[in-house]
């Protein structure tokens, strides 16, 4: 089992002046082709590349983990024809890309439930995990077919059936091992693009304490640039984790 770090509602992190794990949901790709004329899969094509900017750039920018909502688990209510090429495009970019990230000593993780994709992009995934789990430059964590319900339940589920004795008595740290983003930081950063502001069922147990950016460009005109801007208005934020701005001062002067 990965080994288990502290949550910000338990404990009070370390705070960096750039953001130890940043979360992004990549939202536009449909509008960005559509105000082209273009059609809705052109703009999940743009987006592979605008993903591709963004990893290199928190891997230049000192970022240890990237976390991107790739698929929700209520994306599946799509058209048919568009979640069968989201399915295509994701097995593309994982064979087309996983030797880039291991050159560049990234790690690729993959959460979500995989039961429903076929055996080849399992395997597809296993072995790009494989292959990068060594890797210590930047994790990227693809989130598919994932929601933060899923994960709560699931870990609830998995735990309860490795120690049914914990049935009426668990606790935050029994549950934690058992989450989906046990291994890595709680994010520091979540990124929103085109314009929505909620957190549509992403990461709901590990963005308790988490710095919210919402913004209106559209995830295939989003890189390094707008990447930059987001983490200077992280930086302004005043993370105070329950304390108050008076506690903070006290220990800044210290």
């Amino acid at each position: 089992m990965a080994n288990l770090l502290p949550s910000s509602t338990c404990t009070i992190p370390d705070i960096a002046s750039v953001p130890r794990h940043i979360a992004v949901i990549m939202d536009g790709n449909g509008r960005w082709a559509k105000q082209r004329f273009m059609p809705r899969v052109a703009g999940h094509q743009r987006g592979v590349e605008s993903l591709r900017e963004v990893v290199v750039a928190c891997r230049d920018l000192g970022v240890e983990y990237l976390t991107v909502f790739a698929f929700s688990s209520e994306n599946w209510r799509r058209p048919a024809d568009e979640v069968s090429f989201l399915m295509t495009l994701f097995l593309k970019m994982l064979e087309r890309e996983v030797t880039k990230l291991h050159k560049n000593n990234i790690r690729l993780k993959i959460i979500g439930d995989r039961s429903r994709f076929d055996d080849k992009l399992r395997q597809t995934m296993q072995d790009a995990e494989q292959l990068t789990a060594a890797n210590t430059a930047l994790t990227l964590t693809i989130a598919a077919n994932y929601g933060g319900r899923w994960d709560v339940m699931h870990a609830v589920q998995t735990m309860l059936k490795e120690h049914p004795d914990l049935a009426q008595t668990f606790t935050e740290t029994d549950l934690q091992p058992y989450l989906s983003m046990s291994d890595a930081p709680e994010p520091d950063l979540f990124i929103r693009t085109g314009g929505e502001q909620r957190i549509s069922n992403f990461m709901l147990w590990q963005l308790a304490y988490t710095e919210l950016y919402f913004t209106d460009i559209l995830w295939p005109a989003f890189g390094r640039k707008e990447l930059e801007t987001a983490i200077g208005s992280y930086k302004k934020r005043e993370r105070r984790f329950g304390r108050t701005s008076e506690q903070l001062k006290g220990e800044n002067s210290a």
